[in-house]
């Protein structure tokens, strides 16, 4: 783009660029309203021909006063797109900056330095996620007890933050003692400190997964409407998580590459666990994506199947994704009281069809692209009628049991 250009080139820009990714023109007309009424007078009362970044700087500065009222809100917005546009050419949706837990001092060196080491295991991107998570927060806890040298953490240090964390505590605990492992195994530390939690004992209460009925889930898929592009997405987006049993985080990462049309076969790594799948694409999943493809999406040069239904229509994150899917069974008349019901409920319920159609372990392990056929066997709990077939009957107690004392055994 232009280095130097005049505001109402760069409102010309902005504005061709909207009507191109399909902004609604009460949206275009909003900012152009608050870039020709707020900020060309301003610029004209300052004196300035030429628009860049530290002109909309002191524009906000002049305008923004201590709480943020909506309008204020829009002004920011629409000088940060008058930046971004002048910038590179384009405009991204508009999204909340992620958290970044920054590990500093020395221990948060050796923590970044840990997270490496995970890294050159080939652990996940979720994994390593985790583990940062737990460690900033461990990282938190030490600075608030004034600890900043590696050698200054005792063992009741550990055992008082653990004991802390009441969300997620397996979790936490692995994530601790493998990091003083490392530290161990590599000799920066000469006391082995995972002895604190080696036998760290916590309160695992089983969760049955939760699942609903092939009634249901028809009803759910039924609920959704269909007349309009949002609904197109939304089904087609159901059918995956419900015929396939898709995570949302794959129907997210979905591309036009990984449907094999002519072969009627979708294949792709998963995101999760980056084991390559190959599924079947089911007649209904299938028109359901033609359906959408054809009368709901917008015109996009993005690889990714489904996109947001408002401008700028990027492609749809797995928050988004699963955040759509709960909305739809929540919505759906189906009572989800005590039941999750997002898109991983869906893949549970798929299970359970497997499982009462005495599909077998490993054929379900595969068509739900787990790692190991151990992540599989937790859906036999909730196989209560195979689980019925196993009970034993129970043996009739003799009368002469009770009748031990003179019948006075159990008075």
């Amino acid at each position: 783009m232009k280095q130097l250009q005049t505001v109402q080139e760069l409102m010309d820009g902005c504005v061709h660029f909207f009507e191109q990714q399909f902004y609604s023109p009460n949206r275009i007309e909003r900012y152009r309203f608050l870039w020709k009424n707020k900020l060309i007078p301003f610029m004209f009362q300052k004196s300035f021909l030429y628009y860049d970044p530290s002109v909309g700087e002191e524009y906000i500065r002049y305008n923004i006063g201590g709480s943020i009222l909506p309008i204020e809100r829009d002004i920011i917005r629409s000088i940060k797109v008058l930046n971004e546009f002048q910038e590179k050419g384009t405009i991204r949706r508009a999204y909340r900056k992620p958290i970044t837990r920054e590990l500093s001092g020395e221990i948060g060196c050796l923590m970044n330095r840990y997270l490496l080491h995970l890294e050159c295991l080939r652990r996940s991107k979720i994994t390593i996620s985790a583990h940062r998570l737990f460690l900033s927060r461990f990282l938190f806890y030490l600075k608030n007890k004034q600890i900043s040298n590696i050698e200054e953490i005792i063992e009741s240090h550990i055992s008082s933050f653990v004991s802390t964390q009441t969300k997620n505590q397996i979790g936490v605990v692995s994530a601790i003692r493998l990091f003083f492992r490392f530290l161990f195994e590599e000799r920066i530390i000469k006391l082995d400190l995972t002895t604190v939690i080696q036998h760290y004992k916590w309160v695992s209460r089983a969760k049955l997964p939760s699942v609903y009925t092939a009634k249901e889930v028809f009803q759910i898929e039924s609920s959704i409407n269909r007349d309009n592009a949002t609904g197109k997405r939304n089904y087609a987006m159901t059918l995956l998580a419900s015929r396939l049993g898709l995570r949302a985080s794959d129907i997210a990462h979905l591309t036009f590459r990984n449907i094999d049309w002519e072969n009627s076969t979708i294949k792709l790594s998963q995101f999760k666990t980056g084991k390559v799948i190959d599924l079947p694409l089911l007649a209904d999943v299938g028109d359901a994506i033609i359906d959408y493809l054809k009368y709901g999406r917008k015109k996009s040069a993005s690889p990714y199947i489904f996109l947001y239904a408002s401008a700028p229509f990027t492609a749809m994150t797995n928050g988004s994704i699963s955040c759509a899917l709960g909305l739809i069974v929540g919505s759906s008349g189906v009572d989800t009281t005590a039941r999750r019901h997002g898109p991983h409920a869906m893949r549970h319920s798929l299970a359970s069809r497997f499982l009462e159609n005495q599909v077998s372990i490993p054929v379900i392990s595969e068509a739900l692209g787990h790692q190991s056929i151990t992540n599989t066997m937790s859906y036999l709990r909730i196989d209560v009628e195979s689980l019925r077939q196993c009970a034993l009957n129970v043996p009739l107690v003799e009368p002469s049991f009770y009748e031990q004392e003179g019948g006075t055994f159990y008075e």
